[in-house]
């Protein structure tokens, strides 16, 4: 007997911005896992059950989640944001190779969601107008040396750069260093947005230069915007400027 998984996007934080297709898997679902953050924003029924566990537990919460549907049981795992940016539905996919092969015949299904970059952009233009790249800058996962290297790699072939990630108690330097590397690429003109809980009542969105931008405005919640050399800050008077990169692309750098 198999049951099934669903990996669900609950989007930012903003509950307008949790789309019908995720509120409907919700209902369906039995079990519950997930970061205890994102399981305290649902509104469950009695019959629903919570497991909550830490952040860095993706790969244990994607199996615990996966042996209780594969007893047969209607199982979801819930992400912030978009469950495949940096999130669960890489973890579960992972657990699934690896795992025991009952686990292959578990019905499984990703739910979408607005992914922190996107609700960032919407508050402020669209610098996401043409190519773009997502970083994280969490090097729990990957090295830093490689960081620094996709880093560089995206400046110089003109995408704008979304770092995920970009600083915590344990991390406190490398967004310094992510600008630093970015500043031997890219002009010092050149816009960044500082998105923090875009949507939710502490929202705070912020745009800088990217030769005055200060790391230590940031946090965990903040979701960082880096311009290309081609994105533009469009100023209206008392209206709050829109920033956006233009739709063609010339190739220009500094």
């Amino acid at each position: 007997m198999s049951g099934r998984l669903t990996v669900i996007g609950l989007g930012p934080g903003n509950a307008d911005q949790v789309t019908p297709e995720a509120s409907r898997a919700v209902a369906e679902a039995k079990f519950f896992y997930g970061y205890k953050p994102y399981l305290d924003r649902l509104e469950l029924r009695a019959d629903q059950t919570r497991v909550a566990s830490d952040n860095r537990e993706e790969l244990a919460r994607s199996k615990d989640a996966l042996v209780k549907a594969a007893e047969g049981h209607d199982v979801a795992v819930v992400s912030g944001g978009d469950p495949g940016v940096f999130a669960m539905a890489a973890a579960v996919c992972e657990a699934i190779e690896a795992g025991p092969t009952e686990w292959r015949s578990v019905d499984v299904a990703v739910v979408p969601g607005i992914t922190a970059m996107l609700a960032v952009a919407a508050r402020i233009g669209a610098p996401l107008g043409h190519d773009f790249c997502a970083i994280s800058l969490s090097d729990n996962l990957k090295p830093w040396d490689l960081i620094e290297l996709r880093l560089l790699a995206a400046a110089g072939a003109g995408f704008v750069i979304a770092l995920y990630n970009p600083i915590s108690k344990a991390r406190p330097w490398q967004l310094g260093r992510a600008f630093e590397c970015l500043t031997a690429i890219l002009p010092g003109t050149t816009p960044v947005i500082f998105g923090r809980a875009a949507g939710r009542p502490d929202e705070r969105i912020e745009v800088f230069l990217l030769a005055d931008v200060e790391a230590e405005k940031a946090d965990m919640a903040t979701c960082i915007i880096i311009g290309s050399p081609e994105t533009r800050i469009i100023k209206r008077g008392d209206k709050p400027a829109l920033v956006y990169t233009p739709r063609s692309a010339t190739g220009s750098s500094k």
